[in-house]
Parts: structure tokens; sequence; C-alpha cells
């Protein structure tokens, strides 16, 4: 502290004044001819011409010695002649000694606070209009050097760069030139020349004289340690600088003393020792903001009144640290409030409500606060209205913690503005409004945005109607002036240095004025840049604006609290829904997962009040859906959706729609002028403008119906509706539909990049030289009641949509020309919002690839929303039929399926664009208008925009190949089977049933009836897989249609497939499993019966199933038969339930090594009727079990069996098992026997031929009884008249060259290599099917039993295959063999595998025509083999492909020659061949008459000369010389083999890293194009404003009719603001296993390729992108956590580096010990099958190949 004695003497009269305190100066009042004097420094006042202009009121009767010694070295700068500059912290503490110096010298101030928004033109001189004219007005800067004025320029470090040096020759050399031609010259060369010149001749020069008083006073922050631009090097040096820091510790105290003398004097203390800690430079090394310390003396006077108030709520206002810092700062702050015992809040109470408000005097209001049992009432600025008693407003329920929220609002008003800080929608708006009621407060709101600059905050230039500019106060000015209550909503969104100007006002202010600013809360580590692209918010809360306001955080009710508001505002919603919503929003909110923390923003208290809203309106809706409308959960992220569902099952929320939500009929109806959508109805509108009511071509479809009918509930409650989706869903033709329906006229207006706020509401223009203001769309919808629908909301940024929050909350917006948007009449110059006005928005979801901003994010919450997504399968496939109604269905289903998948695809993310309803609309569209155009060249309309990115375009030709759109194909690839005549059909003998009187023949066989036992159920899980069916004529056409993979493990066996209808059922044995699915389905069923079949895990027992599955009313339902042990089950596919059905009298139990040799077997033919057949072959008995019934009926007969064959319901053909006698077995149960006049043979099929297909087969007009069977040594038999007719039954045959039996079935090398050994037993599946209806027998055989010399020409060598269909066609005589490719995998039971089969395929028949194999890999594959559809298939598929036929395309223009035809004649022909267009002269012409040519008239016949071809058909374009394709690829070579030598890399190890890389292909492309998301949001230009060129800036048109020169703005890069924080890569660290367990274990499942896989994936999709992610990987095994593998600084370049980080990895695994070698050569990697045991897999779930993370034991 200074000890001398400090004087200030006024010398007038010779009085002096000596202060007898050492560090305070007394200062008298003084008048103009006085003196002042400073220490020793004395100055000498004159008078001030503009007395208005001198500062008064900024002295206080002492002055701090600290002060004091910064007036004197001002005053010694002053007497120099100097400039200075005062730098310190933020505060008013610079400014207030400015003023206090310039008080001190009765100086008139020239005062300008600048701004980024500053130009040259608010510093020189400004253009304006009167009468007519534009005339130069002074600024500032020149004002003060004409008048001998001081320039006071606050905020240096807000200025952009370039705008200050303006000003340098002036600060040096008092001189500048100005724009209307006058010269300001210094006092000294002025006086010179005027003892030279006259005045006017000066005048005449147009010099103009530099007052010597002239000075400036520069204020600003010290730049870097605070955000901002750092001055100019030639700029600074013409200033001399003075460091204002806080007044000494000792100063404060005395201050604070005297201004809270009620307050403890330790107390005080304290808080100035916590304020002087957190303003440390430790404090700032911590990265703490500084503490406000000149907020201390406003918050001391709170305490002075409040003597009780808590000193760390206290602090919470002046330094709210729980919003700006993280842990580490947070735990940093509680530190320093412990050590000075600060941390009082809890055992200090916290003001509890507001009791009562009454007006005391003009201006001010007395209130009275409850703080816990005194009432405290103390004085607080008020408006001109009447105070509105507490808690007497019906629209606002008072919650505990708002009434203590208000209260303490009172008692920071009492000194100073407030900032209310909350969360979205969490009530600041409505608290700020019942605040400033109760104070009898006019509010002046005020929506800030990004782009708000200085000048729009404070004033708007305007043009009175004769053509002149002026300037009007803005809402801030007139706020001030009239005492109102200034709302300042989103003062996170605005520039920092433009919301300084508001701490700088230093006009008339009445003393009621207050500043109430609202925001959202700061992010903690956000940049503390505002970016447009940027709506995850910043930390906005800085240093700076910590000193202007006391902040109050309004926090989120308490669970109670929110539930009486809800109770309050909606008395009629059901509590039970209410309770869960509430209990879901608070577990979101209270949880630490950010994922979480996300949804519940949009679970805010205003969201959660409309949902209350509706439901208690439509109590039966579901909360599940009103929550997923709410967060739009069909755009959110996996993680995030994953993560609400989850929430939703916690809080019991669940959806449960019955049966009628699908059967519901969504219709829309018009009837006695009332709408009706679903089950909501309203009046239809009856509108002045009809005009404007939209009319558009809508198909009405279920889900869209369903969305509108959504939108009219919202719509009725009075809702603003917000539709979010893809491109081309239809959102704008709901919206159009439903106004239409409505009868709504509708105002359009479709935003993009360039929206600004300006253009939103108002176009400006310029009329006879005065600024017009035309409405807006927006405009006009408020101001008549219309419907404004607002398109593509996404693509402006978020900061100009934002100014649609107080239009939609309040009803209130002012324009640009002054108007004001109000919800009721009250003032002049406004517009009234009518009441049926309504605002429809429409935007893309957030994120990639849409890039445009998060609309939703930034103001979701204040309206309804609705997802609107592409329509469900079946509704698309309607709506397209409406489009289409002459394309195929066939065609329409593919189309959406085809779509369907790309859509699931890019929610995935492996593909970036969405596609729509839209692109299959305009397919479907071109295909009724053309429908001779194939489909693969129509969807090329689409998808012709990605055919130059070639993984995109993989991608989406796999795609559309999968669902049989042959995209590519030509019409000539058809790859059908070689047909082979079959052999002339001969009668080859009888077969006559004994009717001799030998009795003996003819048996009764007596049977029994017998209840089954049921046992169970039980429940086992019934697993669905999706079907990943691939249609199989994508690229040529074949009798395959179709095939998809069963999801089954390797080592298991396919042992039986029946089909019933359209459902096909597969039985595995190995562990015993059901499949079923559809022929067209999407999802494969599992039932795992492990359980119920233990015993195959010791592998002696290999079961054998057969299944039948039952017809109606048991539809679903399997009956499953396991031969060897007899066991015989019931199951349901839909329920999971099992029951075994035993036989009451003979409950067979076979665990004994007889019964497991014995073959029981099930006869299923008749299995659609309920009943089935079994017997035990060698056995005797009969058993016919009746389903339905629950009964068994016991036959018992005089012969051991070999086989039954039901060739009727009523009649079965019995073999004999040792003489292979027949015998036929009719009701009543008596057996005749059968005397064939043929071979003995066993039977494969017995079924009836329709008459057709009988004369067709035999040659000859027949109707008759029939059966037709094959056997081995024909391709079919016909017994004519059987069973049937009793006469001799004659039979037909096919006869084979070679029978099948003798043919050995293991001399195939294919088949070798699959059995490995000779089969030791007969299969126990015939594989042969009839197809009646087509007239074919199809059987698998095996490669061996094929005449392949015959199917193959010499020079061509067999494919492998697992087997071969034969195909015999009766009707065209003909025979085919159709190879079923080889199995993908096969089980390594080699020997079991060859007793189910004698091929490697099983084979069933399908309902609708064709036949079903399944390969031993668990592959199936739909095949058609009826030549009718073949045919018809053939022609479909061509007809998809379009017929391109090669011919040139001709055009050809139709004209009226006016000339009238003669008689034709064939023409001259031209010996040079030379084209004729018109005419009848010569022959070859084009559009002549008589003549023979083309496009004419009258001629006898056509003529093509080759004139005029004007396009290259496609199979030209094919058509490319082979020279030139093999140039191109040995370029390509050349290229490759350049590139290898350059990167010093041989052919193997390209050739090795191609595999992992390849692999990895799309994996790396994904990861690329998220990646490439983050670049483009990032890369966003933004507007620059104040340019010389680029367009015309609307909000600069008057400074332009003025003629100012930077009126325009145009796009660039933003730089990022001075002093914000640099942004950095992000880092990434990738730890890889190289444990030797990865190398031993690989051949059994691929782990450690894949993790080289994945390894090389991470390195080729980072490449390029190190700026953003920098990255490196290391290996961990047992012996070191930290192998570098990749170094953050020396990443891989080229594939010669990543194959060397390949090879250290995988030899790290090989021997830990040796990395760092780099000649290692990459072994190469390779699976062995799994081992020949039986093994099960200890998961149950399904792994596809490569399975991460099964374990296998034994």
């Amino acid at each position: 502290m200074i000890s001398t004695v400090s004087k200030v003497t006024a010398n007038k009269r010779k009085r002096t004044l000596q202060l007898e305190r050492p560090d305070c100066v007394l200062v008298p009042h003084l008048s103009a001819g006085d003196t002042v004097t400073i220490g020793e420094i004395t100055y000498k006042l004159k008078t001030p011409q503009n007395p208005e202009l001198v500062p008064v009121k900024h002295i206080s009767g002492t002055v701090p010695q600290t002060v004091a010694q910064h007036l004197r070295w001002i005053m010694q700068k002053d007497l120099l002649g100097q400039d200075v500059f005062l730098i310190g912290p933020p505060g008013p503490l610079r400014r207030s000694i400015a003023m206090q110096y310039l008080e001190l010298t009765k100086r008139e101030v020239e005062y300008v606070a600048l701004s980024r928004d500053t130009t040259e033109t608010d510093l020189k001189q400004r253009r304006e209009i009167r009468s007519g004219t534009a005339f130069y007005i002074d600024q500032c800067a020149v004002r003060a050097a004409t008048q001998g004025r001081v320039l006071v320029l606050e905020g240096l470090e807000k200025a952009e760069r370039n705008v200050l040096p303006v000003l340098n020759n002036l600060l040096e050399n008092r001189e500048m030139q100005l724009e209307d031609g006058r010269f300001l010259m210094s006092a000294e060369r002025y006086d010179k020349l005027l003892q030279e010149h006259t005045k006017e001749e000066l005048d005449s020069w147009k010099i103009v004289r530099v007052s010597e008083d002239f000075r400036v006073i520069a204020l600003g922050l010290p730049v870097p340690k605070y955000k901002g631009n750092p001055l100019d090097p030639p700029l600074r040096s013409r200033f001399q600088a003075r460091d204002i820091y806080y007044l000494p510790f000792k100063d404060q105290l005395e201050l604070l003393y005297t201004a809270g003398p009620n307050v403890a004097a330790e107390r005080v203390s304290q808080l100035l020792s916590l304020a002087t800690t957190l303003c440390s430079q430790e404090s700032s090394n911590l990265g703490l903001p500084d503490f406000p310390v000149d907020n201390l003396l406003a918050a001391l006077h709170v305490l002075n009144t409040f003597p009780m108030l808590s000193s760390q709520q206290l602090i919470q206002r002046l330094y709210p640290y729980n919003s700006i810092m993280g842990k580490d700062g947070h735990a940093a702050v509680e530190g320093v409030l412990s050590r000075f015992e600060l941390l009082d809040g809890r055992r200090h109470p916290a003001p509890s409500a507001v009791l009562h408000v009454s007006k005391s005097a003009e201006g001010r209001a007395d209130v009275t606060l409850r703080v816990v049992d005194k009432d405290v009432t103390f004085q607080v600025p008020a408006g001109n209205k009447e105070p509105r008693p507490p808690n007497t407003n019906p629209n606002f329920i008072c919650s505990p913690s708002h009434s203590q929220l208000t209260a303490e609002m009172m008692q920071s008003h009492m000194v100073k503005d407030i900032c209310l800080i909350g969360a979205k929608g969490c009530g600041k708006s409505v608290i700020a409004r019942e605040f400033a009621e109760m104070l009898g407060y006019s509010i002046e709101p005020v929506m800030l945005y990004q782009d708000m600059t200085a000048r729009d905050l404070l004033q708007q230039r305007y043009t009175l109607p004769n053509g002149d500019t002026a300037w009007r106060p803005s809402p801030l000015v007139t706020a001030a002036i009239e005492g109102k209550l200034l709302l300042l909503d989103g003062i996170h969104r605005v520039n920092l240095g433009t919301l300084a100007v508001l701490s700088r006002s230093i006009f008339p202010i009445h003393p009621s004025f207050r500043v109430l600013a609202l925001a959202e809360p700061p992010v903690v580590g956000a940049s503390t840049t505002n970016s447009s692209s940027s709506s995850r918010g910043q930390q906005w809360l800085g240093p700076e604006l910590l000193t202007m306001f006391l902040y109050h955080s309004g926090s989120p009710l308490a669970k109670a609290e929110e539930m009486g508001l809800i109770q309050g505002l909606t008395p009629s919603v059901p509590a039970e829904a209410a309770e869960h919503l509430l209990h879901l929003a608070h577990m979101l909110r209270k949880t630490n997962d950010p994922t979480a923390q996300s949804l519940a923003s949009s679970l805010s208290t205003r969201q959660l009040l409309r949902i209350c809203r509706r439901l208690s309106q439509y109590p039966e809706e579901s909360i599940m859906h009103a929550v997923n409308k709410a967060c739009l959960s069909r755009f959110l992220p996996s993680l995030a959706r994953a993560s609400l569902e989850k929430s939703l099952a916690d809080c019991s929320i669940q959806d449960a729609p019955g049966p009628a939500e699908h059967t519901r009929d969504y219709s829309c109806a018009v009837k006695d002028g009332v709408l009706t959508i679903g089950n909501v109805s309203t009046q239809v509108y009856k509108p002045n403008e009809k005009m404007k009511v939209p009319d558009v071509l809508f198909y009405d479809n279920p889900q869209h119906m369903m969305v509108m009918e959504d939108m009219l509930k919202d719509f009725l409650l009075g809702e603003h509706l917000l539709l979010v989706g893809n491109q081309g869903v239809g959102k704008n033709k709901i919206v159009d539909r439903f106004l239409h329906l409505l009868n709504r006229p509708r105002e359009y207006l479709q935003l993009h990049r360039d929206t600004t706020v300006q253009t939103l509401t108002l176009q400006p223009s310029v009329r006879d030289g005065i600024i017009i203001y035309e409405d807006s769309p927006l405009v006009k919808a408020v101001k008549l009641g219309h419907i404004l629908v607002i398109d593509e909301a996404d693509k402006a940024p978020t900061n100009v949509t934002c100014i649609l929050k107080t239009l939609v909350e309040s009803g209130e917006m002012i324009l640009a020309d002054g108007r004001r948007i109000i919800s009721a009449k009250g003032r002049p110059n406004t517009i009234v919002m009518h009441p049926d006005f309504r605002m429809i928005v429409l935007a893309n979801r957030p994120g990639f690839p849409f890039l445009g901003n998060d609309f939703f994010g930034a103001l979701g919450d204040i309206f309804s929303c609705h997802a609107v997504d592409n329509p469900k399968p079946q509704a698309e496939l309607a709506m397209l039929k409406q489009y289409g109604p002459d394309v195929p269905d066939a065609i329409l289903q593919k189309l959406v399926a085809a779509f369907g998948e790309l859509r699931s695809m890019a929610d995935q993310g492996t593909i970036t664009y969405p596609y729509s309803t839209r692109e299959v609309v305009n397919i479907v569209k071109h295909l009724q208008k053309f429908p001779g155009e194939g489909l693969a060249n129509v969807v090329r309309n689409v998808f012709d925009f990605d055919s130059y990115n070639k993984d995109t375009r993989e991608v989406l030709i796999e795609a559309l190949h999968k669902h049989g759109i042959p995209i590519g194909a030509k019409p000539s690839s058809v790859t059908l089977a070689k047909e082979l005549p079959l052999p002339e059909v001969k009668m080859t003998g009888y077969w006559t049933i004994n009717q001799g009187g030998n009795a003996r023949r003819k048996l009764l066989c007596p049977t029994e009836t017998h209840p089954i036992d049921i046992k169970g159920p039980v429940f086992l899980r019934v697993q669905g897989y999706p079907c990943n069916r691939q249609e199989s004529r994508a690229l040529s056409f074949s009798e395959e249609k179709a095939h998809w993979q069963l999801p089954m493990n390797e080592v298991n066996i396919i042992c039986d497939v029946t089909t019933k209808d359209d459902v096909l059922y597969v039985a595995t044995c190995n562990p015993v499993s059901l499949y079923s699915m559809k022929e067209g389905g999407e999802t494969i069923r599992s039932m795992e019966l492990y359980d119920v079949f233990p015993r195959t895990i010791s592998g002696v027992w290999q079961p054998f199933v057969t299944i039948a599955p039952l017809g109606s009313p048991l539809d679903g339902q399997v009956v499953l038969h396991e031969e060897q042990s007899n066991t015989v089950l019931h199951l349901d596919m839909e329920t999971g339930a099992v029951r075994r059905l035993i036989e009451e009298q003979s409950q067979t139990n076979c665990s004994t090594s007889s019964c497991l040799q014995g073959g029981h077997k099930m006869c299923r033919d008749f299995a659609h009727k309920n009943w089935l057949l079994f017997y035990k072959q060698d056995g005797n008995q009969l058993e016919v079990l009746d389903v339905l019934e629950g009964r068994v009926h016991s036959i018992s007969l005089l012969i051991n069996l070999k086989s039954v064959f039901l060739v009727a319901e009523d009649r079965w053909l019995l073999l004999e098992s040792n003489t292979n006698k027949k015998f036929l077995l009719t009701k009543p149960m008596h057996t005749a026997a059968e005397d064939p006049a043929v071979s003995h043979s066993q039977h494969s099929r017995l079924e009836q031929l329709p008459n057709e297909n009988l004369s067709a087969a035999l040659d000859q007009k027949i109707v008759s009884p029939n059966r037709i069977l094959a056997d081995t040594g024909s391709f079919a038999r016909i017994v004519v008249g059987f069973p049937d007719l009793m006469s001799p039954n004659e039979v037909y045959s096919f006869k084979r060259p070679v029978d099948l039996s003798v043919l050995k079935s293991s001399d195939s090398g294919a088949h070798m290599f699959l059995r490995g050994g000779l089969r030791s037993s007969p299969a126990k599946q015939d594989n042969c099917v009839g197809l009646l209806v087509a007239n074919q027998v199809v059987r698998a055989l095996p490669p061996s039993k094929v005449p392949l010399k015959e199917v193959y020409p010499k020079d061509v060598t067999p494919p492998m295959t697992a087997a071969y269909l034969e195909v015999t066609d009766l009707n065209s005589k003909k025979v085919k063999y159709i190879p079923v490719p080889r199995s993908r995998t096969v089980s390594p039971y080699t020997s079991w595998l060859s007793k189910v089969s004698e091929s490697d395929v099983l084979i069933a028949a399908l309902g609708s025509g064709g036949v079903v194999t399944v390969d031993m890999g668990g592959y199936v594959r739909l095949w058609e083999t009826g030549l009718d559809n073949l045919q018809r298939s053939l022609m479909e598929w061509r007809n998809m492909i379009g017929a391109e036929d090669g011919r040139p395309v001709q055009i050809t223009i139709q004209r009226d020659s006016g000339q009238d035809v003669t008689a034709p004649k064939h023409g001259k022909v031209d010996p040079s061949n030379a084209p004729h267009i018109g005419g009848n002269q010569w022959a070859g012409g084009t559009g002549g008459r008589d003549t023979a040519g083309l496009g004419g008239k009258g001629g006898p016949y056509r003529l093509d000369a080759g004139h005029k071809v004007y396009q290259v058909s496609q199979a030209e374009k094919d058509a490319v010389p082979e020279e030139v394709h093999r140039a191109a690829r040995e370029m390509a070579e050349k290229a490759f083999k350049e590139r290898l030598k350059e990167i010093d890399m041989s052919e193997y190890d390209a050739a090795t890293y191609e595999r992992f890389s390849n692999s990895v292909r799309r994996q790396v492309q994904s990861l690329r194009i998220i990646l490439d998301s983050l670049q483009a949001k990032g890369k966003e230009r933004q507007w620059l404003k104040n340019q010389a060129l680029g367009e015309l800036d609307d909000a600069k048109i008057i400074d332009g009719l003025t003629g100012e020169k930077a009126i325009y703005k145009r796009r660039g890069e933003l730089d990022p603001e001075l002093g914000s924080p640099q942004q950095k890569p992000k880092r990434l660290r990738v730890l890889a296993d190289v444990s030797g367990s990865m190398y031993r274990f690989n051949g059994v499942d691929g782990r450690l390729e894949r993790s080289m896989e994945a390894v090389c994936m991470v390195m080729e999709a980072l490449e390029n992108y190190e700026h953003k992610i920098k990255y490196d990987i290391v290996g961990h095994s047992g012996d070191g956590y930290d192998i570098e593998l990749v170094r953050a600084d020396q990443v891989p370049k080229n594939n010669k580096q990543r194959l060397k980080v390949l090879k250290v990895q995988v030899h790290t695994g090989i021997n830990p010990f040796i990395i760092t070698n780099s000649n290692l050569q990459l072994t190469v990697l390779s699976r062995s099958p799994s081992p020949p045991s039986p093994c099960r897999p200890s998961s149950r779930s399904w792994q596809r190949k490569r399975p991460t993370s099964t374990s296998w034991w034994c």
C-alpha cells in the first residue's frame, strides 16, 4: 500500500484541499477555469462546448489511492499529447477510470464500443440521404479530432483485423483523408499554414484542423490470455499502455465494508480472498476462468439485506462453477471454498417463496420474501404496470423449486441484471414471464441468433417516406428508455463481441430497466467458438460474460414437482401413464450414460406436457409410441435406440397393440363437411383463398394414413408439426394431401444454406429510392391464418431457424421493418397472429449423408414430431400397383424387396444413399409408360449415379442380383440343361389281383384301437434367423430359381426334407434339429432338439429322423419320427411346444442294441389329413396314428413287411420282405395278393397322373385310374387301372439302358472325395419325386450314375457337383440332367452321411411346382423343371432385361410435304448413295413420297439405304475389339508392376497383402464414408460480411443506397476466433492380441487371420485422415503389453509398409521374442476343417462361418 499522502488540489483563488486519509482522495466539485492537480501534475480546465458530452457521476466522494495513481498517469500522458491504452482483465474498472479522468478534466467524450461488425464507416464517415442527395456525416473519430474531444475506443480485441489501422495516421500524425474530400491536419501544421495562407484558402482546399485537445483512450483485454484479436504492431506502437488490474486487496475490502455494513467483516474478507485466489496465475493455469471481482460489490448489497444468505449460494450466482467446469475444475473451486470456510450451502437455507409484491414509488416495488421463518421486505426496480400477486396465474403451476428460484431472482434483481441458465424445455421462458408479471414489467423479448450484429441489437436503419435515411431504435433501446424488462433469449448463440455492447450503453436509461437473459447450459470442455453447424453447443460462458450478469440455474424439476405440474396443466391425463412417463424421463436424466442423457433432452418438461395433453385427449394411445415419436427413435443410431428400448423395458413401458392394430382400416373420407382419418374427425375448413389449397396426386396407403391420423390428433390439439424423414419418403405429399383434406390454404417457404433471418421474415426491395419490405410467406401466413409449410428446414443454419422459437412459444416476433407479430391486440405497428395460423416443418433426418443441420436437435422440442419412413413392403407394393397397374406383380415385388434391402444397408452404414420410395415410383412410372423396356435397364436410371464408385456399384449389383433383377445380364445368357431323348414307352406286362377261390390269398387282418399316451408339452426355444435368399437368375437363366444357406453347424447332417403348401421343412440329426421356412419368406425358424435326443453326444448312436407336416386344423405343426428308437414327437413350430406320443399298451423303450438294429418307418402320404402309418421293417404290424383323435389303430398282418406304399387313402400296397410279393390292403382290412407279370423291383413313388398327362405320356387318348412309379430299372412306369380296377392292370415302362442298381456309386472322383470310402448299406432316402402337373419324374443321382459323356461335349470337363437332378419329362419324351453345385461344407461323418442318401442332396417336391434340394452343407436350392413354367419364366426374364436387338436407332421427323402422292415407284438409285430427304425421285431416301425409302408416304415398300444412325446400341458398345481390352489390361498390369517396383514389393507380397485387403474392403469403405461425413460437416463455409465483392447483403441495402462499398457478403472459410482452443486430431489406440494362442488355434477358427484383417482395415481406412485421427497400434501378448506395431508419428503409407506390420503381428504370435526382423516372410495361413469327432458348440446360437467366440469341447 502506498503510504505517502496524495493531494488533489483545486486552485481557484488559491484554494487547496488536503486529504486526511493517506489511501483515498476526496474530489471536490470543479468548474471551468479551475486547475486540477493530481500529486504534482496539474491540468488547467477548459469550458466544454457541449457539456452534455462530459461524463458525470463516475467519481464518488473518495477515490482509492490506486485509482488516483492511474489518473495521475493518464494526466501525464494527456499533457504529453500521447494516446493511452488501458489494458486489464474484464470488468468495468478500466472504463470507469477513463470516465473519471474525463469527468475530472471536464472533457467531452466520443465513445465507440468496437465489435466484429465495426467497419471503417463506423469510425470515419457514413453517408446519409437528405432530400434525395447523399451527404457524408462525420462519425466519432472525425468528430473527436475536429472538436477536440477524447475518443474512447472500448474492446479493441473485438474488432476484426485491418479495421483499426484506418486510425493509424490519425494517432501518429493527427492526419486523415476523408471520403468527402476533406483532409484532417494536425494543429501545429495547420497553424503554420495559417501564417502563410488565409483560412478561406485552407477551407477551399478542404483542409480541416485537428484540435490540439484531441486524445484517444483505448480500452482492451490482454490477448492471448483472453479471447480476441491481438493488436496490430503498427497500431500498438502508437499507444502508451497502463495495466489496470483489480483494485488492491485493502482498497477492495474498504469498498466492500461500506457496501455491506450488516455483513460480518470476516465473511467479507473470506469472499474477497476467494475472488483474489480465483484470479491468480495459478488458478489460470488450472484452466479456471477469472472470478468477476467487480460483481462482489453487487453481491455485498444482497448480503447486506439478507445476512442469513449462504455464501456458497451467492458465489454460485457470481461464478456458476457447476455449469462452466468439469469435474477437476469443480473440485478445485470447492477446495478453495473449503479453504476459506465458504462451503456453507447446507447450513444456510435459501429463500423459499415470494410472499408479497406491492408498488412503493415510481419504478420501485416492495417485495417480501420468506427465508426460513423470517419475512424480509426490500425494494427492487419494478415496471409501470400493476404488480400481480404471486401464485395467482392459473397457467403457472408453482412448484417449490420454481418458487425458490423466483425468490432468488428477486434478490439478484435488486442489484444487477440476471441470466437464467437451463436446459431446453425446462420452463425458463415461463418463469421469466411470471417474474415480469409479478413486478408489473412489460416484457421486450429479443430472440438472439448467431449472425446478429451489434447494430441489430441497438439500432435499425430505415428510409423515411421521402427517401431520407434514418435510424430506428431497437427493442433493446426502447426497453432501456421506457424502463421495461429486456428478455434476451439465447445469449449462448450470439457472438461475445456482439453481446459486449450491452455493458457499454451510455444513453439515459430508465432506472427500472433490467436485462433478463435466458441461455442453455454451456457444454463443459466444448469449443468456445460458435459455428452454425455445431448443434452440440459450446462453452459460451467466459470471463467477460461473468462480469455482466448474476447467474441462476433452472435445475430440472424433482419427480413429484413435475408430476404436480403435469396434473395441474393436464388434469385428465391417466395417472398411470404419467407415472410411467416421468419414471422414464427421470431415469434417463440421472444416468451417467451419455447416450441416455442425450435422449433425456428429447423428454424435456415441455415435451412431457405435450405428450400428456395428447394422452388426456386420446387415453387409449400407447406411451411407447409417444416416447418413440418424441425421441424420433426411428432415426436414432443403433446404440441410442437400444439404450432407449432398454430404458422403456426397465420402466415397464411396452407396446402391446391388439390384433386390431394390424387389421384396422386406415381410410379417410369427407362426409357432410366432416373429415375422418382413421378414428379422428374434424370439420373441414372454409377458406377465403381456395387457390392456395394444395391438390396433389396421392395414393392412399396404410402407413401414410397412420401418419396423417397422428398429425390430425396433434393438429387438433393446437400443435405445430415437424415431419422428419429421409428424402423421397413422401413428406411433401403427405402434407399436401393432409391440407387438401382439411381444405386449408398453404404458404410455402423453402429454406436453404443461404437463408438469413431477414429473408425468413421480410424481403427488402427499393422502389423510387425508398426501401419497401415485402412480406415473406411466414408473415402472410401469420396475417391470414394460413398453414405455413417450411420445407428443407435442416438446410438453413440452426441459428437462423431458432427465431421460430418465440413465434411458436409466445406468438411474438420482431420484423426487420420495425413491426412486431403479437398474439393479441395491444400496441401500434403490430401484426396480430391469426388464431388459425399453424406451422408444418419438414426436415431430413439428422446425420450423414444429408449434411444438413440438426434442426430436430435444436428446435425439436417446440414441435410435435412425426417420423416419416418409407412405406412397409405391403403398403409400398399396394401403392406401386396404383402407379403401375400394368406392371407385372413379380417385378413390383422384386423392386420392393431390393429397395427394402438397400434401405436397411443404408441404415447399417454399408452404403451412404438411403434409397427411397420416390426412386421406386419413378422406375414403375417408366415401366408403365414403356412396358417394352427391361427392368434391368430402367433401374439404371437410379443406380447410374453410383456407376463410378466401384465398391458401391458392387454392393448395389449384388443386392439387385439377390432379388432377381438381372442388371448386366444379356438375353442370350441362357444355360438350361441339355435334353436327351427318352426311350420309347413299351407295355412290359400286367398287374393282376389274384381273385381265384383260394381263400388263403384273401385274408382278413385283425385291428385294435388304443388311445395315445401324450407326454408334455415341453417348451423349447424357436429361434428365428434371417433367410438370406438369393435369386439365382441374376446374370444367366437356368433351372435354378433361388438359393440360401441354413443356419447349421458344419458337423450337422441333413436327414430329411419335405414340403407342405409353400412351407419347407428340413430335419438334421447331429444334433437333431428342425428348420422351417416359407418358399419366399424372410425368416428361417429353427428348433434344436438336442435335449430330447441327448445320446448323440456319445457318437455311437446315429439317429435318423423324418418329418410329416400336418394339415388343417393343425397347420404349422409337424410329427417328427426317429427311426431307430421309434420316437414320435409332435412339434408346434409357432409356440415351441414338444409332445411325445406313446401308444398306451406297447410303450416302446428302445435302449437295447437289438432295438437299435431295427428300422421303424413312417408313411406320411396322408399327413395332410392328420393320419400317419408306422411299420417296422421285417415286422408284421401296421400302426395307424390318428393325430387329431389321439388314437392308434394296430393292424396285424400275416406277412413280414419290406415296405408299404399308400396308393390311396383306403388301398395300401404292401411288399413282402422275403419274396418281394405285393399285397393290396383294402378296407375292411383284408389283403389280396398281387400277381405282377414283371420282375420284382423296389418302387419309389406311386401317384396318379391327370388324364391329359396320362394320354400325353402313352401317346393315346385314355381316361383311367393309374399310378406312376419309378424304380432303378426304368425312368418311369405307369400302371393303368391300378388300384381301382380289378381287371389286369397294364404296365408301361420307359426302360433304362442300364439298371441304376448295377452302377457303382463310388467311381466318381468328386464322390470319393466327399464320401471317403465305399457305402456299407443302402441309403435311407430314395430321392425321387413325381411332379404330376408337369408330368415329370425327378430324382437326384450321384455323378457316377449319370451319362456325363452324353451330357457334356468331349472337350468340356464336367463340373464338381453334389448330384444331378434327372428330370424325366413324359410330355416331351425327354430326359435332362441338371447339375447341383457342390456343397460348400460337408460334415466329417462320411459313413453316417452315406447312410442317409446316395447323393449329397435330398430332394422334395414344391407346392408351387418344381423341386427343392438341400445339400449336405445345408444349402437350399429351388428348381423349376416344368417346361411350361420354364418357358414362361424365360420370357419374363428376357422382358426384365429388355429387348435390345442391336439395330441402330433412327430419328424420324414427320412433316407434311403438301404434295400428293402419285404412282408408287422404286425410284432412281444414287450411285454415290448420298442421303436424300423429301422429294419423290431417289430410292432409299427419307421423308419423301412415292419412292421406296423410309419415313415417307406412298412408296411401294420400305428401303433402308443406311443413312442417319444417331445412336450406338448397347450391343455395339459391348462389342469393343478384344485387342483394345487386351491393351487396357496390359497397361493396368504395367502400372501395377511399376508401383510395386517403386515401393520395392514383390508380386508374391502384393498378392498376400491383397488377400487381407480384399476381405475388409467393404468395411474400409464404410469407415471412410463416416470419416468423410465428419470432414464435410467440418469444412462447411460461412458468410463473410462487410465485403467489397460478393452477393448483396440485404441487411446493408440502405447502406448501398447511400453509396457504401462494403455492402456485400460472400462464402468463405471462417478463421477460428483467436484465443479459441486449437482443434487437435483425435487420438486412437488399437490393441491387437498377438499371444501364441492366436497362431496355435488359427486353424480351428481363423482368429489370427481375423485379427490381421482388423489391423489392415484400420490402417487402410485411416489413410489420409491423419489430420483428423492420430492412431497407433500395439500388440499385447503373454510376455508384453506394449509391443509396438505402428507408431503414431510413423503410420504406414503404402501396401508394403502395411504388410510389414502384418508380418510383425503374425511372427510375434509364432515367436513372441523375435519381432524386430524386417525381412520376415508372412506365413500363408490356412484353415483345416474341424476335427472329425462329434463336437458340440458350447454356444447354442448358430455362428456363421468364422465364428468370433464359439469355444468347442468334446
